[in-house]
């Protein structure tokens, strides 16, 4: 979609809100200070952002405070990537910075974190608690042996104890990692066995859509298959008493391991210190052990949360998440501003879908992230928000996970406010952050991202490496970003690291998505160009098509896929899940074909529509392409997918099969 397609915005910010706008006054410090652009907006701060790369960078530093217990040498050691050094010599602690607002007498006692579960009856932690269990814990993990570069992991849901957990590691200055317990031991194992923890945090179970999920039988599995573990860490959630040999977490966290004054010891570590492991899918082959650092991490959110999210200590930051999602990690990171933090354990649609506006309303929440999917489900669910909730606090909801589509853009406008910033934004894993999206200050197009993100030259190359406008490219960034992986676990000569992200263009971050930049700098998502339509010559995407054909009320899902046949042939099914009660007869085939070819082109209309039991995903959630189409070419179940990275593994069978009857056996 461009500017020509869509010229007038959905929501514009009105004066006031963009002279409030942090990042209207960071761009008047930093001409001050740094010799940003005084005028020209956001289009001028952002490429003075990438062009003097080391100076915004510095200024992104100062504004908010990061404190050095070394100096830096310089902003960026070696700019090449992969490899970009950044403020070597320095050293810091990113759990000191996430708890700096406990210092603060007159905020000590206000609430760092709301945990909100399925009975959606908020409790919360003050800053000076949450700081004091802090450091209790670090003192507790110390005597046990842990030291700095120590992986520490986490198989725990949504839960304060999880921050508690992540920030007393960050604070020894060990590498945290974690997996939420809907996940299979397999899955689990998949990643933790990469990466050796030395002690794990364990629920003995969790709550999800009204009922009680036991995992004793998996973590006792995870504690026979993780041969490194010093000590295992039990959360009762359910209220079991620890397995034998494992420690309590109110033990752990009672300070008698503190020193007399109970205050948290923050190691300094360099900057490009190990922070966390996260991971990518996995559907393919073991997940990718991506390894974010203290510093970059630090830095990024600082800019994407404290700037681009518009957050400060007014502000109660909720994001439907779970701990085996980078945006779990994200949202911990709302600490650094001073932000409130929400954190909801429980199903996204219980005891019905209104529920996360529910929890939006109890909590106060002002942002409020979740999923396309989830907005599209209200949709079609008839929820209204503004009708049945108070949401007079919310001034911003943020989506992510997948494109928002355009009728989502419209329904929220519609149901929860007009004055209401609706914030599409696409980053990945790979940097836990955002290439692409929130701007405060900048007006909300249909169906678009508002713009690059600061400090990143987001481009959309063609094949030759030519830069676009108003056409369809792979998304590229063409200069580090201090979250941008220091390393792959088990990666030792960076290969993987390399192939993952440089290989298509040497020297040059190409992420896998297919991308328009609009002649007014905002940024359309059109999927991933590794499972690219490619019909007649012409490349599409497939989140283009799941927008049209899940307008229609029949249909609860698709998957596309587009596959080259043995002939020189291609063959492009489409796959649909239908709603309870809908029949797939031709005139819904003709209607689904109709929407696309009026929605999109008669370029787009697929060759075949086959009903399925269901559309497969990742344990986070995206519909699974690549492994689809690899089964459709004939490709074994055994070979074609990691089956752990699964959430429902005999959905897969369907493909298998309808690949042998394709092809005679």
């Amino acid at each position: 979609m461009t500017a020509a397609a869509n010229p007038a915005p959905l929501w514009q910010p009105d004066p006031e809100r963009i002279a409030a706008a942090r990042i209207t006054r960071f761009q008047a410090w930093a001409a001050e200070r740094h010799g940003a652009p005084a005028e020209g907006g956001y289009a001028a701060l952002h490429r003075w952002s990438v062009d003097e790369l080391e100076t915004f960078w510095r200024a992104v530093a100062d504004w908010f405070d990061i404190r050095f217990s070394t100096p830096y040498e310089r902003v960026l050691g070696d700019p090449a990537m992969p490899g970009a050094r950044w403020f070597p010599g320095a050293t810091l602690n990113y759990a000191e910075h996430a708890l700096r607002t406990a210092e603060d007498p007159a905020r000590a006692h206000d609430a760092a974190l709301v945990h909100v579960d399925e009975t959606h009856e908020p409790t919360t932690i003050t800053w000076s608690e949450l700081r004091r269990q802090v450091g209790a814990l670090a003192a507790e993990l110390r005597a046990l042996g842990v030291r700095p570069g120590d992986r520490v992991s986490g198989y725990l849901p949504n839960v304060p104890q999880a921050v508690t957990a992540l920030l007393a590691t960050a604070a020894v200055g060990a590498v945290w990692t974690s997996c939420a317990p809907d996940f299979g031991a397999r899955s689990v194992l998949d990643r933790f066995q990469q990466v050796e923890p030395v002690v794990l945090f364990t629920v003995d179970g969790y709550r999800y859509g009204g009922k009680e999920h036991d995992r004793t039988d998996t973590v006792a599995e995870l504690r026979r298959e993780l041969p490194t573990l010093r000590a295992v860490i039990h959360i009762p959630l359910l209220g079991t008493e620890a397995p034998e040999g494992a420690l309590e977490w109110s033990a752990v966290t009672a300070g008698t391991a503190t020193s007399s004054d109970g205050e948290p010891v923050f190691e300094q570590v360099s900057f490009d210190h190990p922070l966390w492991v996260l991971y990518s899918s996995g559907t393919t082959g073991l997940p990718k052990a991506i390894v974010q650092s203290q510093g970059g991490i630090l830095l990024e959110h600082f800019k994407q949360l404290g700037l681009h999210c518009d957050l400060g200590p007014e502000d109660r930051f909720f994001w439907y998440t779970s701990t085996g999602w980078m945006m779990w990690n994200f949202l911990v990171s709302g600490l650094l501003t001073g932000t409130t933090v929400v954190l909801y354990d429980g199903s996204p649609g219980y005891p019905d879908t209104g529920a996360q506006w529910r929890i939006a309303e109890r909590t106060g929440a002002t942002l409020f992230g979740t999923s396309a999917a989830y907005v599209m489900a209200c949709a079609k669910a008839e929820v209204h928000p503004a009708r049945d909730f108070d949401l007079s606090r919310v001034k911003c909801v943020a989506t992510t996970g997948s494109p928002l589509p355009p009728d989502g853009f419209r329904w929220l406008h519609d149901e929860v406010a007009e004055d209401l910033w609706i914030a599409s934004v696409s980053g990945g894993t790979d940097v836990c952050s955002c290439f692409a999206g929130a701007v405060p200050t900048l007006p909300v197009h249909i169906g678009e991202l508002q713009a690059a993100c600061l400090g990143t030259d987001l481009q959309s190359w063609d094949p030759h490496g030519k830069p676009l406008i108003g056409e369809v490219g792979e998304l590229v960034v063409t200069n580090p970003m201090p979250s941008m992986p220091v390393r792959f676990w088990n990666d030792p000569d960076g290969s993987r690291y390399r192939d993952s992200y440089f290989e298509m263009f040497p020297g040059v971050w190409r992420h896998g998505d297919w991308i328009t930049i609009t002649d007014h700098g905002s940024v359309v998502i059109h999927g991933r160009s590794d499972s690219t339509l490619n019909r007649q010559g012409v490349r599409m995407g497939s989140a283009d098509i799941y927008e049209a054909v899940e307008r229609l009320p029949e249909i609860r899902e698709s998957l596309v896929i587009g596959l080259e046949e043995p002939d020189g042939g291609y063959w492009m099914p489409l796959f649909v899940h239908l709603a309870d009660g809908a029949t797939l007869d031709d005139g819904l085939r003709t209607r689904i074909k109709q929407t696309i070819r009026e929605n999109l082109s008669p370029r787009h209309v697929p060759d075949d529509i086959i009903e399925v039991p269901g559309v497969p995903h990742t344990l986070t959630g995206k519909r699974i392409e690549v492994p689809v189409k690899r089964l459709l070419q004939g490709t074994a179940l055994a070979k074609a997918v990691n089956p752990g990275s699964v959430d429902n593994l005999e959905l897969l069978r369907f493909y298998e099969e309808l690949a042998r009857s394709r092809s005679g056996n």
